[in-house]
């Protein structure tokens, strides 16, 4: 397991009491949300780099990227994004 560092960060009252209720371990909760957010990152900038490198993503990929991600068929994941 990686260390830690503390930190100190300032939120919203309305945050802190939405997270209260939801967490007892805030600080778990929060490195999640961060490590989730950082994941999002580097997928953006690897899928900028692909499309940059092998051109836009079509139609069909996309479809396909869809129903993988959302374990759909397909012609379901198409029809709702229409």
């Amino acid at each position: 397991m990686s260390g830690t560092t503390r930190i100190t960060v300032t939120l919203p009252t309305e945050q802190v009491d939405a997270l209260k209720g939801l967490t007892d371990n805030i600080s778990g909760y929060v490195a999640e949300a961060v490590a989730r957010q950082i994941r999002h990152h580097l997928l953006g900038d690897d899928l900028r780099s692909y499309q940059e490198e092998h051109g836009a993503f079509t139609e069909e990929e996309l479809a396909a990227a869809r129903a993988e991600l959302f374990d759909q068929p397909e012609t379901q994941v198409s029809a709702q994004a229409a």
